[in-house]
């Protein structure tokens, strides 16, 4: 995995606090470095590894700390970080498969204030921010609000309006958005590529999951682990959009379409009878067959040739190791 010392920030890109109306560095001491450790035998482990590292951001003064589930999805173990070099143990509260958060308790006092939370909403495309990363400034990159569209992860996620940075931060995972009056305004995810067409060079950008998302569902993933919702119907597959339709890329093992006979290679051309072109049309078909567990008949074609699959949906998390509540 990355680690803080590999990566920098050119010092144009970095934000100079009289840029801002707000104390930046007050704002930024709430962003904190994230280890874990997740077990070899971990159904994520061979996907995300076992060693990940980030970063999480304090929300609350009882130690609540938010940050990107990938990095905290089945950990056993979790350190936290300060931009002043203290350490503490965490505990994984809950992950989020809607909406990419994962939650973390620090397991000690950090000494630093929680960033208040916003509304993604205010902010607007050209809009100004900072996404932050832990170690203060010179982890920081003043970014500019490029779009707020559509996004949908190979993996079986959507979301409706992402929001998407630029430049980049070469250290994203579990980074805060930070608005213009100093509260957070999402998470970072992903870093993508943006343009490339014509000739001209893509420009990586950021993927980021907006705050608004948050607060329906933080007191039940605080305490219960999980948001209060029905699970929705999951196949474990890995798809991408090409010229010749949506290709399953891989299969989680043992998952539902690794069970059912759906095969690397396989073009999806329908579900339930209805033609999908799209990714996000694609989840969001099965998503509206019923919650997880439910039967989705699938039309593939395989080698020249049209193929009928029914498969039976499972809920993710049960294929997860759990956080232990307390």
């Amino acid at each position: 995995m990355t680690t803080q010392g590999e990566w920098k920030i050119p010092a144009q890109a970095q934000p100079k606090a009289g840029d801002y109306a707000y104390d930046l560095d007050r704002a930024l001491s709430a962003v904190l470095s994230l280890s874990a450790r997740v077990p070899e035998d971990a159904f994520t482990a061979e996907t995300l590894g076992t060693e990940r590292a980030g970063n999480g951001v304090l929300i609350r003064e009882d130690g609540l700390v938010l940050t990107i589930g990938y990095l905290v999805t089945e950990a056993e173990t979790v350190w936290l970080t300060t931009n002043e070099g203290r350490s503490v143990p965490g505990h994984v509260l809950g992950f989020d498969a809607v909406t990419g958060f994962g939650l973390v308790l620090a397991l000690g006092d950090l000494g630093v204030p929680p960033l208040p939370l916003g509304r993604s909403t205010v902010l607007k495309t050209g809009d100004r921010a900072v996404v932050a990363g832990a170690g203060g400034r010179q982890r920081c990159v003043a970014v500019e609000l490029v779009a707020r569209q559509e996004f949908a992860g190979y993996w079986e996620y959507v979301l409706d309006e992402a929001l998407f940075t630029a430049p980049a931060h070469p250290h994203w995972g579990g980074t805060a958005l930070i608005g213009p009056k100093g509260d957070l305004l999402g998470i970072g995810s992903l870093q993508l590529q943006q343009g490339g067409g014509g000739g001209a060079s893509a420009r990586p950008i950021n993927m980021v999951v907006p705050i608004d998302l948050l607060p329906p569902i933080l007191d039940d993933l605080a305490t219960r682990g999980r948001a209060d919702r029905p699970a929705r119907p999951w196949l474990g597959l890995y798809a991408t959009e090409s010229e010749d339709g949506i290709v399953v890329m891989g299969l989680a093992e043992g998952g539902p379409a690794d069970s059912g006979g759906l095969q690397a290679g396989d073009v999806i051309e329908a579900v339930a009878g209805e033609p999908v072109s799209e990714l996000a049309a694609l989840f969001r078909a099965v998503w509206a067959l019923g919650e997880a567990g439910v039967r989705v008949p699938l039309t593939v074609r395989r080698d020249g040739r049209a193929l009928k699959l029914a498969l039976v949906s499972s809920d993710r998390e049960r294929f997860l190791r759990t956080p232990s509540l307390h």
